[in-house]
């Protein structure tokens, strides 16, 4: 853990909904990052089920904020002590050597911000095939996901006045503001992220609402009318 005299390298930021099965294993994942000097920070949107208590003593700072995944991470950030900041979903695994990759890519000036390829851990054969096409789109569209675990200098970050507040397409949007700033650091080291929700709503109708919603969104669709379709208010 780093001392709370230090700054910390990196502010690891973790936004969470009803997530107490897991989130003890999930933030304890990241100690070897708190002991290298990243801060983690777990916001928790008014969960039900006492996530805050389970995952409180397994980071820095655990602090609640108004529901929606836009609005945690930016409470988060501004909670945060970090140059830089990593938006961490609550169902996703960074790699062993996560720390030392995003120090790099952002010591390299070229890119203040950047995301890593990612691997979707489910039930269906065809989960790494999807994977694959949103790490290739990604890199040559130079827009992320927040499944891919985004990072940002806090300068970058707050110069494009942090996550827009709508309750869907939030990673879509600053991915287009910092676009404007820099080109992003795509990693190819890949964090490990839940195929929970292709499991329990299907796969083919899963990734059939996700480009439809994608497309609306692209074509000037209300954010808030596409999460309602997504099923999803504001939550994980």
């Amino acid at each position: 853990m780093i001392s709370k005299a230090a700054r910390p390298a990196v502010s690891i930021i973790v936004p969470a909904l009803d997530e107490a099965c897991t989130i003890a294993a999930r933030l304890e994942a990241l100690a070897p990052l708190r002991v290298a000097g990243a801060e983690i920070i777990l916001v928790d949107g008014g969960s039900a089920d006492g996530t805050l208590g389970h995952g409180a003593r397994h980071a820095d700072l655990a602090i609640r904020a108004p529901r929606g995944r836009a609005r945690q991470m930016n409470a988060g950030a501004v909670a945060s002590r970090g140059d830089t900041l990593l938006f961490l979903h609550a169902d996703t695994l960074l790699p062993p050597h996560a720390l030392d990759l995003v120090m790099r890519a952002i010591a390299d000036r070229r890119s203040a911000w950047g995301r890593f390829d990612v691997r979707i851990l489910g039930a269906h054969p065809l989960l790494p095939l999807v994977a694959a096409a949103m790490n290739l789109r990604s890199r040559m569209t130079g827009i992320a996901t927040g499944d891919q675990a985004m990072f940002v200098t806090r300068a970058a970050f707050e110069s494009v006045g942090g996550f827009p507040d709508i309750p869907l397409m939030e990673d879509i949007a600053l991915s287009r503001a910092l676009k404007r700033v820099s080109p992003p650091a795509c990693l190819r080291a890949k964090v490990s992220t839940s195929g929970r929700r292709w499991d329990r709503n299907g796969f083919w109708r899963t990734v059939l609402l996700m480009w439809r919603l994608r497309l609306a969104y692209f074509l000037g669709g209300d954010p808030a009318k596409l999460a309602r379709a997504y099923g999803y208010a504001g939550d994980k």
